[in-house]
């Protein structure tokens, strides 16, 4: 199928792009979903994807693709190739093939796309020091689909970022992970869950990587997973390697205490097989916390509005 302005096919290859055109050329066909949230309303829900990376909207209902967020031309790369070694070799510039756009959040009132890419930009990564643990935030004002902001998040001990989720409107929850782990064939490391808060951080987007990493957000450690699964029983070699998802769910009792509760998700790389050698089968980790455990931070949930649908 030929894409068109009007209407796209996503088949998820990775040779489905237009090789005349960089990465951000919306009417690609290539999709390496990550990231999803539902709009305020319910009726739109967002993506991020790998490969552009992008950020899409599509209408909820009939699944079209209503919008493709313009993202800053230094995410993209110029050299498009279905082999990753490839396109890292032959670019300078733009986001490292398969470890674009990983997560997305949006803020509780539905205004804002949060997402925050796997790992360093080519760019940032070869000037060394402390930006090759850097990764850029880029948000994006849904009602005008423009970009706002751009942060710097630099890595603690994990290898990339996978998720982020928002507490309230500008207090977000990031998870910072290596690959080692249930998949892997190894035992699990680090999969730490970082708060960091947007209020007053400093806009990079006319930095370069050296300059970005010395304005990286401030963050603390909200959940260490492997130490609290490991605590309750659940072996490193037994948690996944891929901890990709986490969101906040609802409240829940708990011998007579109120817990807010977070969902950890994993990516099993298709090793789906509960009986095989290989096996890694998709699970979920729900942690329970109080508003004491957030330091200060509110917490402040999406609400649904109007006729939005509830799953």
């Amino acid at each position: 199928m030929i894409n068109t302005p009007s209407r796209s096919y996503f088949s998820g290859r990775s040779d489905n792009f237009d090789a005349n055109q960089n990465s951000g050329n919306p009417n690609n066909a290539r999709l390496d979903s990550e990231g999803i949230r539902l709009s305020a309303d319910g009726k739109r829900i967002y993506i991020s994807d790998e490969y552009g990376p992008y950020m899409y909207e599509f209408d909820r209902d009939s699944g079209q693709r209503i919008r493709a967020f313009k993202l800053p031309d230094r995410l993209f790369v110029s050299l498009l190739s279905a082999q990753g070694a490839v396109e890292i070799s032959g670019n300078t510039s733009g986001r490292v093939a398969n470890k674009g756009m990983e997560g997305l959040a949006i803020t509780p009132d539905g205004n804002l796309l949060v997402g925050i890419m796997q790992n360093a930009l080519i760019q940032d990564a070869v000037q060394g020091g402390g930006a090759v643990n850097l990764l850029r935030i880029v948000t994006v004002d849904i009602s005008t689909g423009k970009t706002t902001h751009e942060y710097a998040y630099l890595l603690t001990t994990g290898s990339g970022v996978s998720e982020i989720t928002a507490l309230n409107d500008h207090e977000f929850l990031v998870d910072e992970r290596d690959g080692k782990g249930l998949g892997d064939g190894s035992k699990a490391k680090v999969k730490q869950i970082f708060k960091i808060d947007l209020a007053a951080a400093v806009d990079v987007q006319d930095m370069d990587g050296t300059t970005a990493a010395a304005n990286a957000v401030s963050k603390t450690l909200f959940l260490d997973v492997v130490k609290e699964l490991t605590a309750n029983g659940i072996t490193a070699d037994q948690i996944p390697a891929k901890l990709e998802g986490i969101t906040l769910g609802p409240d829940v009792e708990n011998n007579g205490t109120t817990l807010h509760t977070l969902w950890v998700a994993n990516d099993n790389d298709f090793l789906e097989d509960l009986n095989g050698p290989g096996t890694n089968p998709n699970q979920f980790f729900v942690f329970g916390f109080t508003d004491a455990d957030l330091g200060g931070s509110v917490l402040v949930l999406q609400q649904a509005q109007g006729s939005a649908k509830k799953d």
